[in-house]
């Protein structure tokens, strides 16, 4: 349970908002690369933290994140021309580069020098791993770029995507760190008893805070086939990562090696944009396409899944397309795909953000408590000046995580050392 001006200091990113600051303190993904595909390309309406952007790839293939709206008479620069390494405004004119200067002013005499006077918000931006990110904090307090071992990993081992979440970004998240509900809202079936989620729905938790944020396992205890360990990192104030690799103790059973996992980045209070990775683990095992695809099409992301925008076709309009003989019968929730079935109780919560002070935690949702503390502490740390975890590369880079099986007599942090250092 949370007090109602904590929930508030968590949920609102907007500029001058607590956990607004923290946000921009971190570089953060903006979007695809694949939205900007070429130089001189349309640009692209883009909103983060509550801000109305727009993002154009200028002549020399330089990404350009400015304010939507022209300084002049605040036209929105969405119906620009892109042209020659610049975004000009089509109200009167007025053109801007890729940090915000004011290159031309056309409806102005020849010999004025207001131009050298105007400049437009501008966000520096790194292009990595097919993403486009953005730091929108204070100039003296950018952090050197991020260092996550996937964005490290060979583009032959990796995929990346996004999807639109109508929600606000801390039930998403939240509901990512979640271990013990892919016992039920996963559980896709419901007959098969000797399903991991069916043999054990209650995990024990364990977690370590660390200075980029935590990581935690759910322990599984299979009774004479020893305990089935989930490890995940919690990357401060956005991210978690899980493994995908499951492997017996005496290396009789093993599926494709994969880590995967998200970025929650808040469009605006009542939005969020799902980042989803998948990495494969070995340096020899690239991720195979056919795998990739079909990974995506379980979770409710692939091709025929998929709105313009990014947005998923089975919804809150169309109630996710819910099946109740599917649910009677075969799944625990009747609507298909893995991240859809988030969707579904995530976006459907309160409005505009869950009002936490109604909650009753239990020991299942030791990872959310540890998160929201250590949230809640990145907020008073900005406020008095100091950096917040996991904003310093050298904390995160070789952490990767992993899930195993283990002898019940193996602590997870002796068992599990070796995997979840990061190899790339």
């Amino acid at each position: 349970m949370l007090k109602q001006k904590d929930n508030q200091r968590l949920c609102l990113t907007g500029q001058g908002t607590p956990m607004g600051k923290v946000f921009r303190r971190f570089w953060i993904p903006a979007l695809l690369a694949e939205e900007l595909p070429e130089v001189n390309c349309p640009p692209v309406k883009v909103k983060l933290l509550g801000e109305d952007l727009v993002a154009f790839r200028d002549s020399e293939g330089k990404v350009g994140l400015v304010d939507a709206y022209c300084p002049h008479r605040r036209a929105h620069l969405f119906w620009g021309r892109n042209e020659e390494c610049g975004l000009r405004c089509v109200y009167h004119g007025w053109k801007f580069d890729h940090e915000g200067n004011c290159m031309d002013m056309p409806n102005e005499p020849e010999d004025s020098h207001f131009k050298d006077k105007v400049k437009i918000q501008s966000y520096p931006t790194w292009e990595k791993a097919g993403i486009v990110w953005t730091y929108m904090g204070p100039k003296d307090e950018q952090p050197s770029f991020p260092d996550y071992e996937w964005l490290r990993a060979p583009d032959t081992h990796l995929q990346v995507s996004k999807t639109f979440e109508a929600c606000n970004w801390l039930q998403a998240l939240e509901g990512g760190i979640d271990t013990s509900h892919s016992s039920f809202a996963h559980n896709n079936n419901i007959q098969d008893k000797k399903s991991l989620r069916s043999r054990s729905t209650n995990p024990k938790l364990e977690v370590d805070k660390t200075d980029y944020g935590f990581r935690y396992v759910g322990i599984r205890d299979l009774k004479e086939d020893g305990n089935y360990i989930r490890a995940y990192q919690f990357i401060m104030p956005n991210q978690q990562m899980r493994g995908q690799m499951i492997k017996w103790h005496d290396g009789s059973r093993e599926n494709y090696p994969t880590i995967r996992g998200h970025i929650w980045v808040p469009i605006d209070d009542a939005s969020v944009w799902v980042w989803n990775f998948k990495y494969t683990t070995e340096r020899d095992i690239p991720l195979d396409p056919d795998f990739a695809l079909q990974e995506e099409i379980n979770f409710g992301r692939g091709p025929e899944d998929m709105l313009p925008g990014y947005r998923l076709k089975r919804n809150a309009s169309n109630d996710y397309l819910i099946d109740r003989e599917l649910q009677r019968t075969k799944t625990f929730t009747g609507i298909t795909g893995i991240n859809t079935q988030d969707y579904a109780l995530q976006e459907t919560m309160e409005k505009p953000f869950v009002d936490r002070t109604k909650e009753k935690l239990g020991t299942a949702d030791l990872a959310i408590i540890a998160a929201r503390q250590l949230l809640l502490e990145a907020t008073r740390d900005v406020e008095e000046g100091r950096a917040p975890r996991g904003v310093n590369p050298e904390t995160y880079r070789d952490v990767r995580a992993c899930d195993r099986f283990l002898p019940k007599e193996v602590d997870w942090r002796e068992g599990l050392k070796g995997d979840m250092k990061a190899v790339f």
